[in-house]
């Protein structure tokens, strides 16, 4: 079985994310920023990927993605950024970060199926 770890500041989108996630059988933690989702990370080693907010306190994705990023045990951890930030230097600035895919809030359970497919995730 898949984990996922869904990091953002808004119970309402983790809560969202987690039950799509859920009814297609990926199990899932859950970070309300960057500095938990570390801690999360280093103590559920099992997690394939995670969903990555923004605008975060403490934390924010983009500082996130790159502490991942820089560690090799972390190199096949797949990284989706689900924001807001829609303009085409945002989107560049989390690719040259190290995220996988995109995608921009709001979105549909449609969209996270098709990124889940792009990175041979099957739901």
């Amino acid at each position: 079985m898949k984990t996922a770890l869904i990091i953002d500041d808004s119970s309402t989108v983790r809560s969202i994310i987690a039950k799509m996630l859920t009814s297609w059988g990926i199990a899932n933690v859950q970070a309300e920023n960057g500095a938990e989702a570390l801690e999360k990370l280093e103590s559920n080693p099992g997690i394939d990927l995670a969903f990555v907010d923004w605008n975060m306190p403490l934390m924010n994705g983009i500082q996130f993605v790159r502490s991942v990023r820089s560690q090799d045990k972390y190199k096949a951890l797949k990284l989706v950024m689900v924001t807001t930030e829609t303009e085409m230097p945002q989107v560049a600035t989390a690719l040259e970060a190290g995220i996988d895919e995109y995608i921009m809030k709001p979105f549909t359970k449609e969209i996270f199926q098709e990124k889940l497919a792009l990175l041979g995730v099957e739901v």
